[in-house]
């Protein structure tokens, strides 16, 4: 096992040691393996292996994706950097009408260079040139976008902020099929900028390309210049990302990734131009969508955000702005936890890495970014879900595996001693964890450590029973450095990252005490950890976890080190 590394006062690879504030500017990325930098490969293996086996399933099930690359850093390091599948496996079939396989020898492979259309997670760069574009004074976040762009105004948008487009509650639907309805780029730009709205303005969250398409727009009139220009000017050329814009060179082709036949409109398939309808009829350049670009570049973009702003001595936002970023402006929508452009702490893709200090972003396309600035880690997994059919399903148990396999291989230490007691994180599962204890008819003292990174819905509970048959929930306290909460026998939740202290009093009798862990069949935490366990009455100590951990029954739990 690898002893985890110290550094700057936190234990690098360490999921319960979080970090506070952002890496050294000074921090550049750099090669590594999983072990050289304290993480467990066993997780990453794994998540790896399943990345790959959903390329080919076996039987009529349709691929999760034709192939995909998966890139995993940590503190600085890249630790993983794999690819699997095609880049381009099917074709236009005889008819015309439809898609087929290629021939084996005219499939491309795919590189860990495949440069892949990031469909929504363009949204990232246009949130970033607006930052920019507040650090200059040019734009207020509480301004009105009508300020800047006057025809935003109609249909009650008048008084519609930056603020509200960043974080989605301007009220504007999720999305109008411009493409079909304009009959020029010019046109279809209007007709996203004067849209009707669907919900009273700040009413709401719902997520609408249509706010960053506004966005997109305002840039380019308070600056004079297009966002394709923005973007490379103020993120991609400083940051030394050679292979992210727009509209990328058709010399480039070999390297792209292919995405979708569409016949509505009629494209074809698309390869190497921006799978988007929207995006595309507006000439590959829209605040929502439109950017290409690899694995290694949004590692640099992630590092940078790490950084708080700063990568290769190039700055391209303050910290104050990554900050807001990064800070949750949505709390009155629980669920839908948003920065000033980033998703933040969202289970159903992030996994055991969310947590409120969570940032990312996902694509139509199959592609997503998770930056977890606790742990100075991040996860990518670029993927042609859409080729040749969006209609052969979503990427988001690769998008899960992939953070829980970076989560799982950063280590909880135990709390005493040389281990602790682990629940595990399958899915759809209930685990327990069982001692027997004569409690004398004085009663008992509890004491235990747990550590508990789980979804909501699934909950660890204390319960005792006397045949072994009726359980009962035992109500514990919660010591958390200072605060104090008092529960039914029941926990849950997930962010804080640190080890509570539970007590609880026991009632006479001979009695069998479990934790019980139960997951539903969606979506994990980094899981449940119990350590400690002490009981003592008036007579002395009735158990004592660290001394007889033969005590325990365990039927899913485990011992473990990290």
């Amino acid at each position: 096992m690898t002893t985890p590394a110290v550094a700057n006062g936190n234990r690098s690879g360490r999921f319960d040691h979080p970090y506070d504030g952002y890496a050294p500017k000074t921090t550049l990325l750099r090669e590594s393996t999983p072990a050289k930098a304290g993480l467990d490969p066993s997780p990453i293996t794994a998540a790896l292996a399943q990345v790959d086996a959903w390329t080919r399933p076996s039987g009529p099930a349709k691929p999760l994706y034709a192939g995909a690359v998966t890139l995993l850093g940590h503190d600085g390091k890249i630790v993983t950097r794999a690819a699997t599948g095609m880049a381009l496996k099917y074709t236009v079939n005889s008819a015309g009408n439809g898609a087929e396989e290629l021939p084996a020898d005219e499939q491309i492979p795919m590189r860990t260079d495949t440069i892949f259309d990031l469909a929504s997670v363009s949204k990232l760069f246009t949130s970033i040139v607006v930052m920019q574009l507040v650090e200059k004074g040019k734009v207020g976040l509480d301004s009105p976008i009508a300020q800047y762009v006057p025809e935003f105004a109609q249909n009650g948008k008048e008084a519609i902020t930056v603020r509200q487009a960043l974080t989605h509650t301007t009220g504007f639907p999720a999305w109008l099929p411009l493409w079909s309805t304009g009959k020029d780029p010019a046109e279809r730009l209007q007709l996203a900028l004067t849209a009707k709205l669907q919900n009273p303005p700040g009413t709401k969250y719902l997520y609408s390309d249509l706010n960053l398409i506004a966005l997109g727009e305002l840039a380019h009139r308070v600056t004079g210049k297009t966002l394709d220009k923005l973007v490379a000017d103020g993120i991609t050329k400083p940051l030394q990302m050679r292979d992210t814009g727009y509209n990328p060179d058709p010399r480039r082709k070999s390297r792209i990734a292919a995405t979708e036949f569409q016949s509505t409109p009629p494209r074809g398939m698309v390869w190497g131009s921006v799978h988007d309808e929207n995006a595309w009829s507006l000439d590959g350049v829209a605040g929502h969508a439109g950017v290409f670009s690899t694995a290694d570049d949004l590692a640099i973009l992630a590092q940078t955000f790490l950084n708080g702003g700063s990568y290769r001595g190039a700055r391209i936002l303050k910290e104050s702005s990554v900050t807001a970023m990064i800070t949750n402006f949505t709390a009155a929508f629980p669920g839908n936890d948003h920065g000033l452009g980033f998703e933040l702490n969202q289970r159903w893709y992030m996994n055991g890495l969310s947590g409120p200090r969570t940032a990312g972003h996902t694509g139509y396309t199959g592609t997503s970014l998770v930056i977890d600035f606790d742990s100075r880690s991040f996860a990518i997994l670029l993927t042609n879900r859409v080729h040749p059919s969006r209609s052969w399903g979503s990427n988001n148990p690769a998008r899960r595996a992939v953070a829980q396999g970076l989560a799982l291989a950063l280590g909880v230490g135990p709390r005493h001693g040389k281990d602790a007691w682990f629940s595990g994180t399958t899915d759809g599962a209930t685990t327990t964890l069982d001692a027997k204890v004569a409690v004398p008819a004085t009663g008992a003292k509890l004491k235990f450590d747990m550590f508990v990174d789980t979804e909501e819905t699934d909950r660890l509970y204390l319960e005792t029973s006397a045949d072994g048959t009726t359980w009962t929930q035992v109500p514990f306290t919660v010591l958390d450095r200072g605060s104090v909460i008092d529960t039914e026998g029941t926990i849950s939740g997930s962010g804080d990252r640190h080890w509570h202290q539970g007590f609880a009093d026991l009632a006479p009798g001979d009695q069998t005490l479990r934790w019980r862990y139960t997951s539903d069949a969606l979506y994990q935490g980094r899981g449940v950890y119990v350590d400690g366990v002490k009981i003592t009455s008036r007579d002395g100590v009735l158990l004592d976890g660290e001394r007889s951990p033969e005590s325990f029954d365990a039927t899913g739990w485990r011992l473990s080190r990290r």
